[in-house]
């Protein structure tokens, strides 16, 4: 398990925060987007005030550490390592809540090729400390409406974590941002005779769409994802951690020891 500082370098040296790869464009279209409401960065959130993109810009720079300059319209976003490492805090305090309580949690990631393994990691954890997780609605259809017309897929969870994936395919899902699972996966609970999960933890609309619903969300959110830190500021999610979500699956191993470590603290 690596020390606060150390940790800080690591998401300096892997490029998680600091000078991230996310260009400083496509966070400015996302915030525009999510200003003009579009479902596409929403990501099932519903926002209760009004959202500009100067208010957005604003926000992201609170929350993310992202230029406040609205002249800033190209290069590279930046994240800021101490509120990665606060939010990761946060996010560790939530968990080990749930597992004080034996909660049920629910696992999801719209981002499978990157982000599938801290959260398996997780889930293991909380499992063996005696937390459900759940597996609602395993191999329901889900149909994503895209750019490109509706696409089928499928709901199905690997080492605890939901995903989505192309019908009679194995191996890793496809990136996602829709709420349709996890409203589909709560449904399926409910329909079932639960439980319900207490706590969902993932990103894009596994986050979003729980909070939506008055679940506890917790997750991880890029600097174009500012739906998450919208969610954040207005109470429905608890925490949303600022890092780049797309860097090499292996840079995100060492966040799993941090935070397990703040969830499970030496009795």
């Amino acid at each position: 398990m690596l020390s606060t500082p150390a940790l800080r370098a690591h998401l300096l040296a892997s490029r998680l925060a600091g000078d991230v790869a996310t260009p400083r464009e496509a966070s400015r279209r996302s915030y525009r987007a999510f200003a003009a409401r579009d479902p596409r960065v929403t990501l099932g959130l519903e926002p209760l005030d009004r959202w500009d993109e100067g208010e957005l810009l604003a926000l992201m720079a609170d929350r993310c550490g992202v230029s406040a300059d609205p002249a800033l319209r190209t290069g590279r976003d930046a994240i800021d390592p101490d509120l990665t490492l606060r939010a990761l805090d946060a996010f560790a305090a939530r968990l080990g809540d749930a597992v004080r309580r034996r909660a049920p949690v629910l696992f999801g990631t719209g981002h499978p090729h990157r982000l599938l393994g801290f959260y398996a990691d997780l889930a293991d954890a909380v499992s063996a400390a005696g937390c459900p997780v759940l597996t609602p609605a395993q191999g329901r259809c889900v149909d994503i409406t895209t750019r490109f017309g509706v696409r089928p897929l499928v709901l199905a969870y690997v080492r605890g974590v939901g995903q989505v994936r192309e019908p009679g395919l194995r191996g890793p899902g496809v990136h996602s941002h829709s709420p349709l699972p996890v409203r589909i996966a709560l449904e399926a609970a409910a329909a079932g005779g639960g439980p319900l999960p207490e706590l969902v933890v993932g990103d894009h609309g596994w986050v979003c769409g729980a909070g939506q619903l008055g679940i506890e969300a917790i997750g991880l959110a890029d600097t174009d994802d500012p739906a998450l830190f919208v969610g954040e500021a207005e109470g429905r999610v608890s925490v949303a951690v600022p890092l780049d979500d797309a860097v090499r699956a292996d840079s995100y191993r060492p966040l799993t020891g941090y935070v397990l470590h703040r969830s499970f603290p030496p009795s």
